[in-house]
């Protein structure tokens, strides 16, 4: 069996062959990082027309590397959702007409799932209960694995996600686009004590994220202490801002696993790329004696190869592929069961 997954749900346009090992036979990226830096951020209306663009030509190079011809595809893959509504509908669409025209079955995946199958990409025995951080510039949320495919919600972000609030005091600084790695990098050099932040507690006992609150606090400090790129405490507020939304990040998760005790951590999305990140989220679970899975960076970010991934998972689990092509895309995180101690 040869999947091809096809991922358009912000500013990547991806293609990626799995066989039915999930061995990757190719996956192929396209950013569209200069086209969106002049602005600062991802424009909906930019990403989408990029996406028709070059969708055909990424599908193309895909399926050459993988040494396969269109014919040879078994079943589609596609992201549904969450994402950009205008992006996600170009790759569903495009998917829906190959699925149509081939009389193939069409397995579509949530997005948020398909992070949390990136960590499986390469570590397939995962001992379960697991706990999963999905982090990233348009999400930042925990989830409750009991067993694959099994994602109960148990904390999200209430207002901006974590790579969003690295993305914007970036862009407030001038430091370019995307303006995580940007940080990453140049934090590398500083002192991350050199500034202090209080970080967002949740009076509800909610295991929920919030990182407006740390965003202001890092404007405040930037225009009291008139920090700019010539600025000698530049590097130093860099590495305090970035270490306080991994102290934010790792503060939630400790109460997770206080409270749901799971046997593996789980850590994916794109900010999962952050170096400092990566190194102390290993150094928490090695305290706490459990094990830690964490993606290559080629998977942390948007990629067609966890779609695929995940729809083989499903195929596997069971799931029945249908040739039904009642599809839609939606923009927003969908409902998923909220985990029975959470509502506690």
């Amino acid at each position: 069996m040869n999947v091809l997954g096809i991922e358009t749900s912000c500013d990547e346009t991806s293609a990626s062959v799995l066989n039915d090992d999930f061995r990757i036979l190719s996956n192929i990226v396209l950013t569209q990082d200069e086209i969106h830096a002049p602005f600062g951020g991802v424009v909906p209306e930019l990403a989408s027309r990029q996406h028709i663009t070059s969708i055909v030509y990424v599908v193309q190079e895909c399926l050459m590397r993988a040494g396969l011809t269109i014919d040879k595809v078994d079943v589609y893959a596609v992201t549904q959702g969450p994402g950009l509504i205008g992006s996600l509908l170009v790759g569903l669409s495009f998917a829906k007409g190959l699925a149509y025209y081939f009389e193939k079955p069409l397995v579509v995946v949530d997005h948020l799932e398909a992070h949390m199958e990136s960590a499986f990409i390469e570590n397939p025995k995962v001992d379960f209960p697991a706990l999963a951080l999905v982090v990233s510039g348009g999400h930042t949320s925990s989830f409750l694995m009991k067993k694959k495919l099994d994602y109960q919600l148990i904390g999200k972000t209430r207002d901006d996600a974590a790579g969003e609030a690295l993305d914007k005091i970036a862009k407030f600084l001038d430091l370019g686009y995307p303006g995580g790695p940007v940080i990453d990098k140049l934090a590398e050099k500083g002192d991350p004590q050199k500034f202090s932040f209080a970080l967002p507690h949740m009076t509800d006992g909610s295991l929920d994220f919030s990182f407006s609150g740390l965003k202001t606090a890092a404007l405040k400090k930037i225009k009291e202490q008139k920090i700019s790129k010539s600025s000698p405490l530049f590097v130093d507020f860099l590495a305090s801002f970035e270490m306080a939304v991994i102290r934010a990040l790792l503060g939630n998760l400790t109460q997770a696993v206080k409270l749901f005790k799971p046997k593996s951590l789980l850590l994916c999305g794109g900010v999962a790329r952050n170096k400092k990140l990566r190194k102390h989220f290993t150094e928490f679970t090695q305290k706490i004696r459990l094990t830690p899975f964490i993606p290559s960076p080629e998977f942390c970010t948007d990629n067609a190869a966890m779609v695929a991934a995940l729809a083989l998972e499903k195929i596997k689990g069971g799931m029945k592929p249908s040739l039904s092509l009642d599809l839609n895309a939606y923009p927003r995180l969908p409902s998923f069961p909220l985990s029975t101690a959470q509502k506690k």
